[in-house]
């Protein structure tokens, strides 16, 4: 009996030896994750090999010399052996990298971190991976021209982020792609008094005794990293326990009463299209506004950003944030499977803000809207212009085309299945999509089969033909 327990012994040991050895040896197999997911419109963006689950980003913030210094933590899952993989990332000195805690090596190639493990990652298995760098953002050459797609953006006396579709990877190393949602945590330090923004709701703030404070934030929706936000300035607080979901927001300190004006009917709006889309899908809602007058607004989830001349008396600034509200629902819970796909963002969060005029007020409002829409796409300079709103290509997925042919599109759907159908439509396509993503077949998928009608050469002429039906 003593011999068999002394050889047990033994072969556990050997075992266990065993799988040290195996779990600490160099890689010898084992493949390379993906260098993109493949989107038409962006094939390098976003990474195969693993699926991102939670980020811990800390920042440390310069405002005066505009420097960053960040260490990044993603936990992710395997979805191969990994020998190596990528993640998004341009700019920026690498001060220390780790995968589960150990040394490994990199490349980079533009936009791609290429990061090699010491050890193989198998599938199924979790891992975390840590990046430290610092430098100054925004020093890149060769970038898109749009706006909202550059990422950290100084301004005299802040920085917001805007990052879509791509800016994500111009401040922080991500899985830059809408297929690849994850949770966040931030701990963000900057010199009082700034006060600092980002999405879900703020934990904590606490204060080093020696003029720094560091802001503690927290979401736990799965979030596309275009839509994580940072902003930073000398903000105010108006927090408001609405009817559907806690409303904070941050104004500029001296637009406060203005700002809170303007942005009174928020509750009313979420009230309003959790009725006709369902639930609101994340924990909290609000917007922030830069002091600055920006050439957009954007979605960036559970928190918009605006600009100062959002600030505004105007039914058109109401347009604008119902609008962003609407991307709630759709582009931030249910995200475009590939870019090429955007009209399901901008048609529809056009189209919603549209619904809000005719609730707020008024079906007369609401068709002064929709023919003041339908004048412009009906152009012949612009027809003969436009790209196809379903397929507008990359460089012109932000066209008018694919907010104001794509919210016709909705709208002259609506006139030929009835109101009752249309909108158990949009709540059926969101109850199925929710927290994922979809492409635009699905929802003509959806809309056949609630509607009970073929619908195929309704979307090919509104969505892909130059001609423009008939309303």
């Amino acid at each position: 009996m003593r011999k068999y327990i002394t050889l047990v012994l033994l072969l556990n040991i050997a075992l266990l030896s065993a799988a040290w050895i195996s779990a600490s040896a160099p890689l010898t197999e084992g493949t390379r994750g993906a260098p993109g997911v493949g989107d038409p419109y962006f094939p390098e963006l976003g990474n195969g090999g693993y699926d991102a689950q939670h980020f811990r980003i800390g920042l440390t913030v310069d405002l005066n010399e505009r420097h960053l210094a960040g260490t990044v933590t993603m936990q992710a899952i395997a979805t191969q052996d990994l020998s190596q993989f990528n993640l998004d990332f341009l700019g920026f000195s690498i001060e220390q990298l780790t995968v589960n805690g150990v040394p490994a090596t990199y490349s980079r190639a533009g936009r791609e971190f290429i990061i090699t493990p010491a050890v193989l990652l198998a599938k199924d298995s979790p891992f975390e991976v840590l990046v430290r760098y610092q430098g100054t953002p925004g020093q890149y050459d060769g970038l898109s021209s749009q706006p909202f797609s550059g990422g950290w953006q100084h301004y005299p006396g802040g920085v917001y982020v805007a990052s879509q579709p791509d800016g994500a990877s111009l401040w922080y190393p991500t899985n830059d792609h809408p297929q690849d949602k994850a949770t966040y945590s931030f701990a963000i330090s900057v010199d009082a008094p700034y006060i600092v923004a980002t999405n879900g709701q703020l934990q904590r703030v606490e204060d080093d005794g020696a003029g720094r404070r560091t802001f503690y934030w927290e979401t736990r929706d799965p979030t596309a990293s275009y839509l994580v936000t940072v902003n930073i300035a000398q903000f105010s607080r108006q927090e408001q326990e609405g009817e559907v979901v806690l409303i904070r927001n941050y104004f500029p300190a001296d637009k406060q009463a203005q700002a809170e004006a303007v942005f009174a009917e928020t509750d009313a709006m979420l009230g309003f299209f959790t009725g006709i889309f369902g639930d609101y899908p994340f924990e909290v809602y609000g917007a922030v506004v830069a002091d600055k007058s920006l050439p957009f607004a954007l979605e960036t989830q559970t928190l918009s950003l605006f600009g100062t001349n959002v600030l505004n008396d105007s039914l058109q600034a109401q347009i604008v944030i119902a609008h962003e509200l609407a991307h709630q629902w759709f582009g931030n819970s249910v995200s475009v499977h590939t870019w090429r796909d955007i009209w399901l963002n901008e048609g529809f969060a056009t189209y919603a803000s549209a619904l809000w005029v005719e609730h707020r007020y008024g079906r007369a409002r609401f068709m002064t809207l929709m023919q003041d829409w339908y004048r412009l796409i009906s152009n012949p300079a612009f027809i003969l212009t436009a790209p196809p709103a379903g397929d507008p290509s990359a460089a012109r997925m932000f066209h008018p085309v694919v907010y104001y042919r794509g919210a016709w599109t909705l709208h002259a759907l609506r006139q030929k299945v009835g109101d009752e159908t249309f909108f158990n439509i949009l709540k059926i396509y969101y109850q199925r999509y929710q927290y994922g993503n979809a492409q635009i077949a699905d929802f003509v998928t959806v809309a056949e089969a609630v509607s009970g009608q073929s619908l195929q050469d309704f979307f090919t002429g509104w969505l892909y033909q130059q001609a423009l039906p008939e309303p």
